[in-house]
């Protein structure tokens, strides 16, 4: 009777144990991939922070055949594992150099979303100073974030009115680039998943044309 006794008592503490350590594991994960996406969140802030844009009369509108101005704003949409993931391009004073030679300047940020081995969704970040390559997705590129569910923008002009698309070299948005900028990522967490989402006021930005 007391081996047995003994041998109940021993059972239900290692259940005890086996179920803490589980729990440990699942909040450490947890709280990793909520870290990642903050970090995320908070980059692509920074760089919106320290866009860079040409203001008329320096900025002059695409002719037919011209080159395109290298500080434009623009942010298509790209169908990528059956969901619709935006793609955003713009320039910013936020560079952060990974080359030795370290130089400061006005850089192209492009951040876009790829499958990874696995096909789950990342999202990566493009950083070039000028003047500016042709954008290629690069292996060398850093993956912000893993996992990600999606990635949508939505842009408001100086009259406030909503859009989830911009292109600053077309004449539909009247060569103007957005005032304020709202960010909704979501990264996925098990079966679950994490919402992150800001909006901020471009300190930067060109009207549109008369």
């Amino acid at each position: 009777m007391a081996v047995f006794i003994l041998a109940v008592v021993v059972t239900t503490v290692l259940a005890s144990f086996n179920m803490v350590f589980s729990t440990t594991g699942e909040l450490e994960a947890s709280a990793a991939v909520f870290e990642s996406g903050k970090t995320c969140l908070d980059r692509i802030t920074r760089d919106l922070e320290n866009v860079f844009v040409l203001e008329r009369p320096i900025y002059k509108p695409p002719v037919p055949d011209g080159p395109p101005d290298p500080y434009r704003f623009q942010s298509p949409f790209r169908g990528s594992g059956g969901t619709d993931i935006a793609n955003l391009r713009f320039t910013s004073r936020a560079h952060v150099a990974l080359s030795p030679s370290r130089r400061d300047g006005i850089a192209e940020i492009v951040y876009y979303v790829q499958k990874d081995a696995t096909g789950s969704l990342r999202l990566k970040r493009a950083d070039h100073l000028y003047p500016f390559p042709r954008f290629e997705e690069r292996s060398t590129d850093p993956v912000l974030c893993d996992n990600v569910k999606s990635l949508a923008f939505e842009y408001l002009d100086a009259e406030g009115a909503a859009t989830d698309e911009w292109d600053s070299e077309a004449v539909k948005f009247g060569y103007a680039t957005p005032a304020v900028v709202a960010v909704k990522l979501e990264v996925a967490e098990g079966s679950g998943s994490y919402l992150f989402q800001t909006a901020l006021a471009l300190p930067m930005s060109r009207r549109k044309a008369q």
